[in-house]
């Protein structure tokens, strides 16, 4: 019987096109379908191609003409500019302040967060006293309260923490309070007849069903965190990646502007990968889907 044949009724394996492709030997790769042979393509390479087309066409059009400098510098033109930001010290410098900034605020911000939905998600007289208020303060802008944060705390790193933690607080609150309203009730019912009592049911039920939601309000809040730093850089910074860009803003410097930007986002992208990958080591019990 040819490898290409069955007999009939035999069942087909539940494997999927590409693992079938990655287990064949090599002399029976022609055999393989085309389609199978293109999912062995690394997936980060396949992730990287988007990003290489862009900078492929920012450089055609830089080169061209199409794009003036003075308008967005060429890819070239902002490595070197970052090169030179990093061998004179002050690009490292202001990464660590404004690293700085973002942890003293999302740390506050957690606290708060976790701490107020854990008492409007546990009680019922917590919801009624917290949840109102939050809601309705959740509405405003936390931008339009930085005048207010400079008349109340000054000029110096008091406001820049606070608008970083309160842009924090809401999406965790909203997230873990939703977590803990969340749980299944048969879940609750199974605890309490296997004599659990209500801490137990809290420590073993309650807060385990609400971590999925406790992980992604923190990757909301980190993605607000590194907003929130860009407006609170602008509060009479004198370090940082916003006082960068407001310096390279006075001269006009679009290269600088585009290096703080991408500092922004690699940032912001390897803070992420960290949440994500706390989150694949706590949730390793939940089954997910993760594509086809």
């Amino acid at each position: 019987m040819s490898i290409s044949q069955a007999p009939p009724g035999t069942p087909s394996p539940d494997i999927s096109v590409e693992s079938r492709a990655e287990n064949v030997p090599p002399e029976l790769e022609s055999l393989v379908p085309a389609s199978a042979r293109r999912a062995r393509v690394p997936r980060w390479l396949r992730r990287a191609l988007g990003l290489v087309l862009l900078l492929a066409v920012w450089q055609l059009l830089s080169a061209t003409g199409a794009l003036p400098s003075d308008v967005l510098a060429p890819p070239g033109r902002i490595v070197r500019v970052a090169g030179d930001l990093v061998a004179d010290g002050s690009l490292p410098s202001a990464m660590a302040t404004s690293l700085q900034r973002v942890a003293v605020g999302l740390l506050i911000g957690a606290l708060v967060g976790t701490g107020l939905a854990l008492v409007s998600g546990l009680f019922r007289i917590g919801e009624d006293l917290v949840d109102p208020a939050l809601q309705m303060l959740r509405t405003v802008p936390f931008v339009g309260l930085i005048p207010l944060f400079i008349i109340w705390f000054g000029i110096g790193e008091a406001p820049k923490t606070a608008i970083i933690a309160l842009g924090v607080t809401f999406p965790l609150y909203l997230n873990i309070y939703a977590g803990i309203r969340g749980v299944d009730a048969r879940l609750i019912e199974a605890g309490e007849s296997l004599g659990l009592s209500r801490r137990g049911l809290v420590r073993h039920v309650v807060l385990p069903g609400a971590l999925p939601g406790a992980m992604t309000g923190l990757r909301f809040s980190l993605g607000i965190a590194w907003l929130a730093l860009v407006f609170a850089e602008q509060i009479n910074a004198d370090t940082g990646i916003g006082f960068l860009m407001v310096q390279a803003r006075d001269f006009l410097r679009t290269d600088v502007i585009v290096v703080c930007l991408i500092v922004y986002a690699f940032l912001g992208l390897l803070a992420d990968f960290v949440v994500r990958s706390l989150e694949r080591l706590l949730l390793r019990w939940r089954p997910t889907f993760t594509g086809r």
